[in-house]
């Protein structure tokens, strides 16, 4: 059954409980996991995992029934929002229910294994950090975080904590992916220098002002725990739960919500690391002629952005992100009726030798013309994951830190926090679009983020040719919310 809602007086008893509980766990005290206690590659008595999930309606409904497909038990829900968590209860009556992670993490932390954290983008790293330095096993939803610098220290994170980790960019388990590398690692196409990636989000609203009507919060949710790290707003209509995607406080756009689906691929296949530059250009509203509309907190309409990174011998690769139904032109091997990736979404690898393309989650990869396709004699070296991704990471959870399966997962953190920052980069080159000056004569603005490129140092997380952008880099969280780093 779902327990009411705490009141402001408990959940602040529970904030301190768990910052006071990371402060002894600065001073060195920490849970020892069990998989240390057994040794290496030690397996539970019950050899199953018990999972604890963050977010459990909607997608994070769905990721706990896949980890049950495997040797997984979901020993404890917590949503803010009771009535997207009612499902989930009924499925799993067993497993007690928190509305705060910080109290389930607190009370409950030697009775289960793992977490899953499928939140909005704005919560990831606060609660995939907590579980960590308890030393519990993580699958995180993507993007892997909102920030770069979440980015750096949940991978940084799970290497420290020596723990399992698992990002949910499904795609990355799937056959698409290793037929990609293998046809590139054949030399089908050549050196590939330019990609291009493409979606038809958002699908939601973008490009538009922040509500001025506050509205009544529903008994339902935890409007306070919903906000989590975020500045203090008004409950308004139309946010909660999908539509935060659109707003920069609370979600990353388009490009974090497919890209980490469509540019893992390339990622994968080119074994792409920190872009060296970004820059973009992006689709505006007009409210009046000649008036652009400026929306600071809300992603834009759509958006098209250019990466640039170190590839094979010293050569570059550019990487090209569109979003918002903007396409690139359609490859002269491509027959006038065959579809374009798959329709709405794709990626493009154009190398000096032929091109290759794909669909979200690299499914039903072709080269170009397709009929190569059918052609190529290629061996297969990669081994593919039959099990899936979800049971991928519960199996590798089990076997421990260090194991082989923890070695062979499709997207832990060391490989999905550089992802997950290059995407980052994407926004914040859009965002620095958005940066704006008075101008010296008092008329109108100067906008100094547009029509340039942005030099990324990687290792130092900076942009080095314009400072204001790197507020971008690292937020600041509302008083009571801290990474613990």
């Amino acid at each position: 059954m779902i327990p009411e809602k705490k009141n402001e007086n408990e959940n602040s008893v529970s904030r301190r409980s768990f910052l006071r509980n990371g402060a002894l766990a600065a001073a060195g005290f920490m849970i020892v996991p069990r998989h240390v206690l057994g040794g290496k590659g030690y397996v539970a008595p019950s050899d199953r995992l018990r999972v604890a999930g963050i977010g459990v309606g909607g997608k994070g409904y769905s990721d706990i029934v896949e980890f049950t497909k495997g040797p997984a038990d979901i020993a404890f829900l917590c949503d803010v929002d009771t009535r997207r968590a009612a499902e989930a209860v009924k499925k799993f009556p067993k497993a007690k229910f928190y509305t705060d992670f910080r109290e389930m993490f607190d009370k409950e932390h030697k009775n289960f294994d793992a977490v899953s954290v499928s939140t909005p983008d704005h919560t990831h790293a606060v609660a995939a950090m907590g579980a960590m330095q308890l030393n519990k096993h993580v699958y995180v939803q993507k993007p892997l975080t909102h920030d770069i610098w979440e980015a750096r220290m949940l991978t940084q994170g799970a290497r420290k904590h020596k723990v399992v980790s698992q990002m949910g960019n499904q795609g990355a388990s799937g056959d698409g992916v290793r037929q990609l590398m293998e046809w590139y690692n054949a030399g089908t196409i050549g050196d590939v220098h330019t990609v291009y990636c493409w979606t038809d989000r958002p699908v939601w609203p973008q490009g538009i002002q922040w509500p001025t009507t506050r509205a009544d919060v529903p008994k339902e949710l935890n409007w306070d725990l919903w906000l989590g790290t975020a500045p203090q707003k008004d409950f308004v209509d139309n946010l909660v739960p999908f539509n935060w995607r659109g707003w920069w406080d609370y979600g990353t756009g388009a490009i974090g919500d497919m890209g980490c689906h469509i540019i893992e691929p390339p990622f994968k296949v080119l074994g792409l690391g920190y872009p060296t530059s970004v820059e973009c250009s992006v689709g505006s509203v007009y409210v009046g002629e000649f008036t652009r509309g400026y929306f600071p907190e809300s992603c834009p309409p759509s958006s098209h952005v250019i990466m640039r990174f170190p590839g094979k011998n010293g050569k570059e690769i550019t990487l090209h992100w569109m979003d918002g139904g903007i396409q690139p032109e359609r490859p002269p091997e491509l027959g006038p009726n065959e579809v374009f990736g798959d329709g709405g979404n794709g990626a493009l690898f154009i190398g000096d030798k032929g091109k290759m393309m794909c669909g979200t989650y690299g499914m039903n990869p072709q080269l170009l013309p397709t009929s190569r396709t059918s052609q190529a004699n290629v061996p297969q070296t990669i081994a593919r994951v039959p099990e899936g991704h979800y049971v991928q990471w519960v199996n590798a959870a089990i076997a421990g830190y260090g194991s082989a399966k923890q070695k062979a997962l499709s997207s832990p953190f060391d490989i999905a926090g550089p992802l997950t920052e290059s995407i980052l980069m994407a926004n914040l080159a859009i965002r620095s679009y958005d940066i704006r000056k008075p101008k010296a004569n008092g008329k109108g603005f100067d906008y100094p983020g547009r029509y340039i490129k942005l030099l990324w140092d990687g290792n130092n997380m900076k942009i080095t040719n314009f400072d204001e952008a790197n507020q971008f880099v690292k937020r600041n969280y509302r008083d009571g919310w801290s990474l613990g780093v």
